[in-house]
Formats: structure tokens, sequence, C-alpha cells
């Protein structure tokens, strides 16, 4: 039975079942990967002739290494051309959507998805990279995670995890001229130290929250991680749902705050669709 916060009710929606671990094993809505932490991941499925289980539900884009000066290819960086070859050459094979230099859709990892209406609330995201978090944002479950466990998540669309404790943080209010989200997560991060979010996720509440653009509340979420947090997030609202109406991979048509009647809980792509 889920309890009443948002990332219980997610939690529990995609809870596959418990290991003998005692941790989850959590379905995983949608995986990102970039192409720092996913070569090694790729070269450990290959070993095992493993294939990626759901293609579909995974997105790349080269993000931390392509060149500001000049983009031809070869790149002048020797490692930085190993590194965008080696994305390609796997994205290829495993049939993955790969978001290129030129394609009018690459950038940073965190920043293209919500531009595309990939991010939505009710999911669960993974990809390795630490700031993932940034997408709790729009009322998303989202985690950074290591190279071994894109590996897994490649393999089997699922996480290995213990469950986390919600540590609601409220900020009410009007804030301040030349106050910003950055200041806000700061201040929280002062007032709790760089460890206070350890074993727990943040759920972000209040006034001043919800006054925020969807953009500063991807600053106060994609911060979570400096206060120790594994996740932070925000309860969806009209501010949200105004920002993914009309995006390429969101819902087609959305009545208020809801999918279309006849659709799942939580959004539904032609190419993605998250379980309920």
């Amino acid at each position: 039975m889920s309890k009443g916060t948002l990332f219980d009710k997610v939690w529990d929606a995609h809870t596959v079942g418990t290991l003998p671990s005692g941790q989850t094993q959590l379905f995983i809505g949608l995986h990102l990967i970039h192409e720092v932490t996913s070569p090694q991941a790729f070269a450990m499925l290959n070993e095992r002739k493993l294939k990626v289980m759901y293609p579909q539900r995974t997105i790349a884009t080269v993000d931390h290494i392509v060149p500001t000066e000049d983009q031809s290819r070869p790149f002048a960086d020797p490692m930085a051309e190993k590194m965008m070859a080696a994305l390609e050459a796997n994205t290829k094979a495993h049939g993955i959507r790969f978001f290129n230099v030129g394609s009018g859709k690459q950038g940073i990892v965190h920043v293209i998805a919500p531009e595309q209406g990939l991010t939505q609330p009710g999911m669960t995201i993974a990809c390795g990279d630490s700031h993932t978090s940034t997408h709790g944002a729009f009322g998303a479950i989202a985690f950074g995670i290591g190279t071994s466990q894109v590996r897994d998540v490649l393999a089997s669309q699922t996480l290995a995890l213990a469950k986390l404790k919600v540590r609601r943080i409220e900020v009410n209010g009007e804030l301040p001229t030349g106050v910003y989200a950055k200041d806000v997560i700061l201040h929280i991060i002062r007032k709790l130290g760089v460890k206070g979010g350890v074993g727990y996720a943040y759920e972000f509440a209040g006034s001043a929250i919800e006054s925020l653009s969807m953009e500063g509340r991807m600053t106060l979420c994609n911060m979570s991680i400096e206060g120790g947090a594994r996740c932070g997030y925000v309860n969806p609202d009209q501010v949200t749902y105004d920002y993914i109406k009309g995006r390429h991979f969101a819902p087609k048509t959305m009545l208020g705050n809801r999918p279309s009647p006849g659709g799942t809980a939580y959004a539904v792509t032609p190419m993605l669709t998250t379980t309920t």
C-alpha cells in the first residue's frame, strides 16, 4: 500500500519485487546515457553476450566531450573522438535512439530530456551522472547511477536499490529581488549540511517553491546531490504540465493536469511508456 508521498507512489508502482538482499528491484521507465559512463557498460554487456532489453526506453546523447571551437570529425582530442565513436557504434548496434551532434537535439543530458518532453511526472529515470536528480523537478524519481548500474539497466531495465526515506523541505513566502533557486538550495544545504540528505529523497514544497519556474525547480533538484540526498523532487502542478505540453515526446492530448481519458495514470508517448 502506497503512503501519501509522490516518492512512495512512484516507487511502489515501479517495484518488480524484493531481492534476497532486501533491496527493491525497481523498473526504470527512462534510461538516459552519454559518452562518459556508457562505453564500459556496453563492453560488459558484450562480454556476457547480452542485448539491451528495452532499447526504446533508452535515449543517448553526446554531452561532456563535444568541442566548443571545432566540431568537425575526427575531434582534435583523440580520447574524445574514441568516446564519440564508441557511443555511435553502441547505439547503432543496439537500436538506441541517439541525439548526435548536428541533430538539433544534442546537448546536456539533463536539459535535452525536459526540452524534448521525455521527462514526465510519475516516471522513474536513471542516468550515469550524479545530477540526474534534476529531473525530479517534473515529479519524476530520478537517480544518478554508476557504470555497473548503467550495465544493469541496459540489460534488465531495472535497478537494485534500498528504498529511501523522504524528507519534506518547505520554503514559504516570497523570494526577495535578486534571490533565486540556487540561493534557496544553497541555504538549505547550509542549514542541513552536506550529509543532511544521506539516505533520503528531498521533497521540496511550499509557496516559494511553487512560485519557481521549471528552470528554477530543475536547479533546486539538481543540487539535491550536493546536500547528500540521492534524489530531490517537486510535486507536479499546472506549471509542470504547461511546460511539458506540446513538446515532441509529451502526450499529444492533455486535459488540465492529466493525460486524456483512456490513458494510464502516468504519461504515455509513442516511444516511451511508464509502468503503472
